[in-house]
């Protein structure tokens, strides 16, 4: 009862549990393995505990340096339209369609941060006929973002339904329209066509 068991015994138990694939072991099966004794589990133990926290500050700065590798992947990819590397946001061949159809078209919302700058540079102005041209001019140019970001939503609704009909097209409409609000320039990523180019 109390015997060791023989050195062919336990060869044959190692060669099995290597041939099986990894389970949940049973509690009465051999560990494969000799119980280490107490006097070296409690220094491997105390070793341990005296180097976590040097671990974990090595491991803190690794995270932060593969973090910053990540976010200069991630701008050179914004910059060049590199697939790959970019954020979830902007990543799919549909996303890429959107960005493109967006880009080859002028939009009256790109203008909007410089004709808005102009229209409040003229409100200032203490001359009330300037002042009421300054506010037709501020309504005629809502009512025209609003007019073309709902000729871009329906083109752009109409395409997408013709080159990606089995797509998930959620969030695409807004995503254009958004991009539409920045000028051109600024735009991340950049855009990949020319203007009038058919994407």
């Amino acid at each position: 009862m109390f015997r060791s068991r023989s050195k062919e015994e336990q060869a044959a138990t190692s060669k099995v549990t290597a041939d099986q694939p990894q389970q949940p072991r049973d509690p009465q099966a051999p560990k494969g393995r000799p119980t280490p004794k107490r006097s070296q589990a409690q220094s491997q133990r105390r070793a341990r505990a005296q180097s976590a926290p040097a671990n974990r500050k090595e491991a803190v700065k690794a995270q932060r340096e593969a973090r910053r590798a990540d976010m200069a992947r991630q701008r050179e990819a914004l910059a060049k339209g590199d697939e790959r590397y970019l954020p979830v946001r902007d990543k799919g061949p549909v996303r890429r369609f959107a960005r493109d159809y967006v880009d080859s078209r002028w939009c009256v919302a790109e203008f909007f941060l410089p004709v808005a700058v102009i229209i409040l540079v003229l409100t200032m102005v203490r001359v009330p006929q300037i002042q009421s041209i300054a506010l037709i001019l501020w309504l005629v140019v809502i009512l025209l973002i609003v007019l073309d970001s709902i000729a871009v939503w329906i083109g752009l609704t109409k395409r997408l339904k013709d080159r990606f009909p089995n797509e998930n097209l959620k969030g695409v409409k807004p995503y254009a329209l958004m991009r539409t609000l920045q000028m051109r320039r600024l735009r991340l990523p950049k855009p990949q066509v020319k203007r009038g180019e058919r994407p």
